[in-house]
């Protein structure tokens, strides 16, 4: 048997490039991460804002920008303006959906950064405004457009590896820790393991259960519940993922950053798979990389390559839905109701941490706006 290696590892293209972008929020993600990727891919970036609007001005000089918008109320009443890309902090997202959706007559949908809020409730508070409203909101879930990730849901789409068995991941890098995240005392759950924990539900579905085991980070001294995170998701058929979000990988200095890595791992009935993400290894652009065998050809190994790099060309692929989804008046594969069943497992990982138990995700997802979840 011939097997396929033409994986699907890119991320979709837009069906249309003339859709206008706001950009909200001028940090390191939307400057050298979304603003790079959308230029690359000749999307319609129209103008930006930001609380700051003289870091706005150098992003605007910078990727050339031709609006810069001294308050989103101004950027709102452009009808150029046609989708809102929205990459704040968690805990300001909120507002800032509210101000759209009572102001953006033009808007047609937001791109809204993850994690979508704080917790599960603000997250939900956000959809639930966007589905009253009639408002296509997508999430920016980038982890899910990574190259390998991408190839790895094809192989598991095709049956190359059989039924899933065992899934892990196993990170070993140091955040860049933003000072927001200071008034959370949420932290490695919600804004690294979120990339992980997605990733899962994209590959294997939605689990049954959650049961996560953290301490605190020896190198982060603000207030935080979670710093080094080990974690299981459990799922009905007995199937198992599992992750080691490593933030702290040891007493790493200047001279020596003790080797940061990102690898994962999927066995099935019929095969393997393996590779790592390049993540780590950021500003050098290193692909992120897929190695698999398959019963359907026995004693092989398969390592297809690409050049693409997750950072920042993965970006074009939320975007990319977004505007697929405007354009056919359907709903883009990270929409907001999708979402919130990452949310709710997040939610349940910090009970499961309190109570120090498994923790079924169900519940957490029936407690408010039950009703999104099934449409």
């Amino acid at each position: 048997m011939d097997l396929d290696l033409n994986l699907n590892h890119l991320a979709p293209k837009p069906p249309r490039h003339d859709f206008g972008i706001g950009a909200v929020g001028a940090g390191f993600i939307m400057r050298d991460m979304q603003l790079k990727a959308y230029a690359e891919a000749g999307l319609n970036v129209v103008g930006i804002t930001s609380r700051t609007p003289e870091i706005a001005r150098e992003v605007a000089d910078l990727r050339g920008i031709p609006k810069l918008y001294h308050t989103l109320p101004e950027m709102l009443r452009d009808p150029d303006i046609q989708i809102l890309d929205v990459a704040v902090p968690p805990h300001l997202q909120l507002d800032i959906v509210r101000q759209a959706l009572d102001h953006g007559k033009y808007l047609k949908g937001i791109l809204a950064q993850k994690p979508l809020a704080v917790n599960y409730e603000e997250a939900a508070a956000i959809v639930e405004l966007c589905q009253a409203s009639g408002m296509t909101l997508a999430v920016n879930q980038n982890m899910r457009y990574d190259q390998s990730i991408r190839a790895l849901k094809t192989i598991l789409e095709r049956g190359y590896l059989g039924t899933p068995v065992l899934a892990t991941i196993e990170m070993r890098a140091v955040p860049h820790w933003q000072a927001w995240l200071r008034d959370y005392q949420r932290l490695t759950l919600l804004n690294v393991s979120v990339h992980h924990i997605d990733a899962y539900r994209y590959l294997f579905g939605e689990p049954e259960s959650i049961f996560v085991s953290a301490r605190k980070d020896p190198r982060t001294n603000f207030p935080h519940e979670d710093g080094i995170c080990l974690y299981i998701l459990e799922y009905e058929n007995s199937m198992r993922a599992s992750a080691w979000d490593d933030v702290w990988t040891g007493p790493r200095n200047g001279q020596d950053d003790l080797k940061p890595f990102i690898k994962w791992r999927v066995e099935g009935t019929e095969g393997l798979a393996e590779g790592t993400i390049g993540w780590p290894e950021y500003p050098n652009r290193t692909p992120s990389t897929l190695t698999f065998t398959t019963t359907l050809k026995p004693n092989m190994w398969f390592t297809p390559r690409w050049s693409e790099v997750w950072f920042p060309d993965a970006f074009q692929g939320p975007m990319a839905e977004l505007m697929g989804a405007i354009a056919t008046n359907s709903q883009p594969a990270t929409n907001g109701v999708d979402n919130l069943k990452t949310m709710a497992i997040i939610e349940a990982g910090y009970q499961s941490i309190k109570e120090r138990r498994s923790i079924a995700v169900a519940p957490v997802r029936q407690q408010d706006f039950a009703g999104l979840m099934h449409q």
